[in-house]
């Protein structure tokens, strides 16, 4: 079976701008938030796994401090937007937009080179900074949980 090169975008590169719809339909774009919000871009591989709930359950306990660190999460994976949205409503709703990259299939991720050998988009996580560039970035394995305090200590570097 042939495996796909993995290379995620470079930091300091201009981040691909997008426009995915939410849990609740509403078209998110990435440049919307240029010049106001850094962005987290939280790629993950499936909706309704633990690991993938556990993450996107660690930012929301990490809400009030996010905001207060003028960030915006975005959690991305090739998922249904139908599904996308139950999955939210299933942790008892979110503060942050979980995003459907499922037509074109994964488009998203690939602009990001975060799309996986098997359709689905990786564990991988990137900063945004105000300006649009990548300031960090990070590849997880499928199963492994993302650490919030390494990524809280890099967002803390973008004050």
């Amino acid at each position: 079976m042939d495996t796909l090169e993995y290379v995620m975008l470079d930091i300091g590169s201009i981040a691909p701008d997008f426009a995915l719809e939410n849990q609740t339909r509403e078209v998110i774009r990435l440049s919307d938030f240029r010049g106001r919000k850094n962005v987290v871009i939280a790629f993950h591989p499936f909706a309704f796994t633990p690991v993938c709930t556990r993450q996107m359950q660690s930012y929301q306990a990490a809400w009030p401090t996010l905001e207060s660190l003028d960030v915006q999460v975005l959690g991305i994976s090739t998922d249904a937007g139908p599904s996308k949205a139950a999955w939210a409503a299933s942790m008892g709703g979110l503060p942050f937009a979980v995003l459907a990259d499922h037509h074109p299939h994964g488009a998203v991720a690939s602009s990001y080179g975060a799309m996986g050998n098997f359709g689905l988009a990786e564990r991988d996580i990137f900063i945004v900074d105000k300006s649009g560039r990548i300031a960090w970035a990070k590849h997880h394995g499928m199963d492994d949980d993302p650490s919030l305090d390494e990524l809280m200590a890099e967002l803390g570097k973008l004050r």
